[in-house]
């Protein structure tokens, strides 16, 4: 059964009907980019996380993945296959792996998988049923890019890539807008949820982005944005609180920066391109230019590490219960980087198919799609 939604917020079921999964575009039709393997040492701090899993009794997939590198001492299994171009991952309450697709033949705004892990693995995709959710009967057309699931409810939230909106999927069948009147969303982790089930996600103010936004202002007012706040923008919610949604985000005060005058002769800071909270208070982000930055209850914006030169494009990044940071470097890098809670930096894997969101199980195990290859796959160390 395939589920189809519409992504206007009141709008029911269209219907329920069984299809055959479209055959999913070849390798050769996906972009790859080219980028070789980072040689950075797998320091100490990476052999105590490789020890970590190895304590947990974690299982690994019978079927190695090919075309991929990976640090000593891990590999790479595959975990589901004939998945049409996946570009995010999380897990529900349940434990099953949430997947979404940009779909086989780009047709929809986006498509749901729900992968139950417990299964045999690979699990063959194409004969799960996936909800599909097509483009809004509107002018403006927009792709869903971005995902988080509430861990309590298991509640979905998806951000347009690209765009002004964030949605949430809960047991209704519809699309509830949470969030609107954002400057510029990107895809990747530009959103995620905190500790306490906030809603946190990142914007960017400024001229050309502001043409971007749903309603952008007559021309007699651009001084208003010419002359203000240019640089990136971060903002909290609860979407459970008693307070009408969708929230404004261009009315919304943000959590970052807290207070910013206009100052002419400042350049702005680089786009924030993803977001991740740690199991404290701190978010975590990256820059459109590979900074890692940690911003703490006072506020403060402060450099963590900074990744090799690179073009970091819908990147992903999650963190470990012992303040680890990984990122997935998106698809011009085609890397996976690990962060010691000491600011190392080392490489897990790299030469992945396009890869998209990363997940971190409750066992260490990474989950990563790889879009060029329809597939999902896990990293863990050798057994």
């Amino acid at each position: 059964m395939n589920y189809l939604l519409s992504i206007r917020a009141d709008a029911p079921i269209l219907r329920v009907a069984p299809s055959a999964h479209a055959t999913a575009p070849s390798h050769g039709e996906a972009s790859r980019g080219g980028s070789g393997m980072s040689r950075l040492t797998w320091l100490s701090g990476a052999v105590w996380w490789a020890v970590w899993l190895t304590l947990t009794g974690f299982v690994v997939s019978p079927r190695p993945a090919a075309s991929a590198e990976v640090a000593p001492g891990f590999r790479i299994d595959v975990v589901a296959t004939g998945v049409p171009r996946p570009i995010q991952l999380a897990l529900d309450p349940r434990g099953r792996l949430v997947v979404l697709s940009s779909g086989a033949s780009g047709a929809a705004a986006g498509e749901i998988y729900r992968l139950d892990l417990r299964a045999p693995l690979p699990i063959d995709a194409s004969r799960v049923p996936r909800v599909v959710i097509p483009f809004a009967d509107q002018i403006r057309k927009a792709v869903l890019g971005s995902l988080a699931v509430d861990p309590r409810s298991g509640s979905l939230f998806l951000g347009e890539e690209n765009g002004n909106r964030i949605y949430r999927l809960g047991d209704e069948p519809r699309l509830q807008p949470v969030a609107v009147g954002l400057n510029h969303l990107l895809g990747g982790t530009a959103l995620t949820l905190d500790r306490r089930g906030q809603l946190v996600f990142v914007d960017y103010a400024g001229s050309e982005a502001h043409l971007r936004s749903e309603a952008p202002l007559p021309p007699s007012l651009s001084w208003l944005v010419d002359e203000g706040y240019r640089g990136p923008l971060v903002f909290r919610i609860d979407p459970t609180e008693d307070r009408p949604l969708p929230r404004r985000a261009d009315l919304l005060a943000p959590i970052f920066p807290r207070k910013e005058a206009a100052r002419p002769d400042r350049e702005p800071m680089w786009r924030l391109i993803g977001v991740t909270a740690t199991p404290g208070d701190d978010l975590v982000f990256l820059s459109s230019v590979g900074e890692v930055l940690r911003l703490g209850p006072d506020g403060e914006l402060r450099l963590v590490v900074r990744l090799p030169a690179g073009h970091y494009h819908r990147t992903n990044l999650t963190t470990g219960p012992d303040g680890s940071i990984f990122v997935c470097a998106g698809y011009q890098i085609r890397q996976i980087f690990w962060i010691s809670p000491a600011g190392r930096v080392s490489v897990i894997a790299s030469e992945l198919g396009d890869p998209g969101g990363i997940v971190l199980d409750a066992h260490g195990a990474l989950y990563v799609p790889e879009a060029a290859l329809h597939r999902i796959i896990r990293i863990a160390p050798d057994p």
